[in-house]
């Protein structure tokens, strides 16, 4: 049995950053994730990817993200439980919570944070007839490493933040990128969609809207594939190398779905005017995997509900002490080894 403090469902930015805030009131985690490391989606799915909106950082890719989290809480020594699902809840008659993966490992704590992101996941995938012919040989629903597409011709079809920020990237990368959406507005960031026109008028991406890709076809591999202009109806054959359609994820709670929780549109509803705390007492749901008035998927929005949760945790497990986080810049942070680190620093007042 692993006994731990917060017991943290989902190692992505979310769940790495709720360590961090943990740390600094000595609170020991443990983290959960299906995946074989940690990271979430920025790891498995677009550790190349630039992100443009966490504080502090201009652009920084989704692993380097995920690489500066896993250093900021190597002080606080948290414990990991990889490539296994959170599959079973059990309350125990002292208020913490055992939870069980699907390989048996239990885990045991008074305060348990789900940070599942999306949770499971599926690509989202056009409907073409000859699709699964070309996956893998052509065709691909994410992007891992950029440098498969150098020099290569490259079509894009999406219209949201993935779309528009990999033609961006891939810009600069391959020989040739074309972007397809079926409509004239995208949903992506404004900035984004200006820098995308911007690129078009300078020649460096090729956009066809309003239009969807309808037919691939190729040999062995894909070769070419046929574009329909969805107002005129008018069909255009465009020479490719690589198909990307970025439509995004079908994403599914799985076991957690049956928890008890209170589930609204696949995500957990929480209470945001305090701590971002479920229907059951001592369960938190932070980041992507939770809904509440006014939510935002925002990596930096679950960086501040993990900071709320940490606070609320603290005083469910020490409910005699009430304690006061005056600032985060002054004193040092204390390794759970004994280790000290000048930065960053918190000075935390307990009181019994």
């Amino acid at each position: 049995m692993i006994k731990t403090d917060i017991l943290i469902i989902g190692a992505g930015p979310t769940g790495l950053f709720a360590v961090f805030e943990a740390g600094l009131l000595q609170l020991k985690c443990h983290l959960i994730d299906a995946l074989p490391q940690p990271g979430g989606q920025c790891s498995e799915i677009y550790p190349k990817k630039p992100i443009y909106d966490i504080p502090g950082f201009p652009e920084i890719l989704a692993g380097e993200l995920v690489d500066n989290l896993m250093e900021q809480i190597k002080p606080f020594q948290p414990g990991f439980t990889l490539g296994e699902r959170a599959e079973t809840i059990e309350k125990m008659e002292d208020g913490s919570f055992v939870v069980t993966t699907n390989k048996g490992t239990q885990h045991q704590a008074p305060v348990i944070a789900i940070a599942g992101g999306l949770g499971s996941f599926e690509p989202r995938k056009p409907l073409l007839d000859n699709l699964a012919q070309y996956e893998d040989n052509g065709v691909a629903y994410m992007i891992k490493e950029p440098e498969i597409y150098r020099d290569k011709k490259v079509l894009i079809a999406g219209g949201g933040d993935s779309a528009l920020d990999w033609s961006i990237f891939l810009a600069d990368v391959a020989d040739e990128v074309t972007l397809v959406h079926r409509r004239n507005e995208f949903r992506g960031a404004l900035d984004s969609v200006e820098k995308v026109q911007q690129l078009k008028n300078e020649g460096k991406i090729n956009l066809i809207t309003p239009a969807e890709v309808v037919a691939l076809h190729g040999e062995d591999k894909l070769e070419r594939v046929t574009v329909k202009n969805t107002d005129t109806s008018k069909e255009t054959d465009v020479a490719v190398d690589n198909f990307i359609p970025l439509f995004g994820l079908s994403p599914k709670l799985g076991p957690i779905a049956d928890w008890g929780l209170e589930i609204e549109k696949n995500a957990i509803k929480v209470d945001n005017s305090l701590d971002y705390q479920t229907n059951i007492p001592g369960i938190y749901a932070i980041g992507d995997v939770n809904t509440y008035p006014g939510k935002l998927k925002l990596i930096l929005c679950g960086f501040h509900e993990a900071t709320l949760m940490c606070q609320s945790a603290y005083q469910r497990i020490h409910p005699d002490k009430k304690y006061v986080m005056k600032y985060t810049t002054v004193g040092g942070v204390t390794g759970f080894d004994g280790s000290k680190k000048e930065a960053p620093k918190a000075v935390v007042k307990a009181i019994d």
